[in-house]
């Protein structure tokens, strides 16, 4: 099987005209999979829900604030479960790559009736100087005094990992990590309950990175090998 870089040196070309023609059949086979992936977010909002019984409070830049607090107002609240365990003294860089993304998004959710917020278990003394250090905006709490990461099946603890069947991304899985990244979601009726709707894991948050969409456009694609992500790196640390 050819290389990648063989691939590019040896890619066909063809005149325009052709071009057009290779652009509309695929163009076509786009148009399906945009109307099957609307099906899928239609198939997602009509998941039934779990009622949320557990008070957690959480502490962020405002202080302390109850999950009730986190919509702000709104009645839907997206939670990126950021990996960064208490004892580290950086927020995981691959989750880095995802948050990248985050600036900015807040206004637009917020006019949707979304709030967006990110949550960890480092304590807040650990979150602020790396958030200031990256240049993020977004709201970031930490969950550090309550078990709401491993409620929601990001955080695990050492026993979980050590029996090797920790539960991820909804099936048991040899689990060498206290963390793992994960999107939640809420629902806040008028009389305040609050209801969890979705929570995806691993790949699921795939359409959640904006950058891996426009590296899917391009001839090298992704260009990863055989370990994902492994190119990933800060980005005030990148050569």
């Amino acid at each position: 099987m050819a290389s990648d870089r063989e691939s590019i040196e040896k890619h066909q070309v063809v005149s325009r005209e052709a071009w057009i023609e290779a652009r509309k059949e695929h163009l076509a086979k786009e148009k399906e999979f945009t109307k099957l992936r609307d099906q899928l977010s239609r198939q997602r909002r009509e998941l039934p829900w779990v009622k949320v019984d557990k008070e957690y409070v959480f502490e962020g830049p405002a202080g302390k604030q109850t999950f009730a607090e986190l919509f702000e107002g709104k009645s839907q609240l997206i939670v990126y479960h950021f990996m960064f365990a208490p004892e580290w003294n950086e927020g995981c860089p691959h989750c880095s790559f995802w948050a990248d993304n985050f600036n900015g998004l807040g206004v637009h959710l917020n006019h949707r009736d979304v709030t967006f917020v990110a949550v960890s278990r480092a304590p807040l003394a650990k979150i602020d100087p790396f958030k200031k250090r990256m240049g993020w905006s977004f709201k970031w709490m930490s969950s550090h005094d309550n078990d709401f990461n491993y409620d929601y099946q990001a955080s695990f603890s050492r026993e979980q990992a050590q029996s090797g069947a920790v539960y991820y991304n909804f099936t048991k899985s040899k689990m060498d990590m206290s963390d793992r990244e994960g999107t939640s979601v809420f629902y806040k009726d008028e009389a305040g309950t609050v209801f969890h709707t979705y929570s995806c894991y691993a790949r699921g948050i795939d359409m959640m990175n904006a950058a891996y969409h426009y590296l899917d456009l391009v001839p090298k694609g992704r260009d990863e090998g055989e370990f994902p992500q492994s190119w990933v790196r800060y980005h005030d640390q990148y050569e």
